[in-house]
């Protein structure tokens, strides 16, 4: 990814700010989907055709991990170890949630059209963080 193509997506030129927007909105994303499927567990799983103690167990920790992700997106200076494993995280729950879908999911099809509409969205954050990431280390 350009630096141009970043700065146009955050709307800045500062990788630093880059960085905090893309784990913003990962954190915002995140959260508004670990509440669904936390406080809507039963429908959404019968839309998805996921059981819904597996949907409410991943709202939780979807929960859980976007108010983490806000946290690092709150700090001035994010720091590089903390992106990494935010990053690393989301290429993990973009590579199961298509494993998922393969191996031992039998969704409906609203939940095998959200299942790799996630699974892309979440490595698309993956792809931002990083990319902002080194390009913050790299004008230091």
């Amino acid at each position: 990814m350009s630096q141009a193509l970043l700065a146009g997506i955050s709307r800045t030129t500062e990788p630093r700010t880059m960085l905090r927007r893309f784990l913003a909105l990962d954190a915002v994303v995140t959260g508004a989907n670990g509440l669904a499927y936390a406080l809507a567990s039963g429908p959404l799983g019968r839309l998805l055709g996921v059981d819904a103690p597996l949907l409410l167990g991943l709202g939780v920790f979807l929960t859980a991990f976007a108010a983490g992700v806000g946290y690092l997106a709150s700090r001035p200076q994010p720091p590089a170890a903390a992106v990494t494993l935010v990053v690393d995280a989301n290429v993990l729950w973009a590579v199961l949630s298509v494993a998922a879908l393969l191996a031992w999911l039998s969704p409906t099809t609203a939940g095998t059209l959200w299942i790799p509409m996630q699974a892309a969205t979440v490595a698309g954050f993956a792809a931002l963080q990083w990319t902002a990431l080194r390009t913050a280390a790299a004008r230091r």
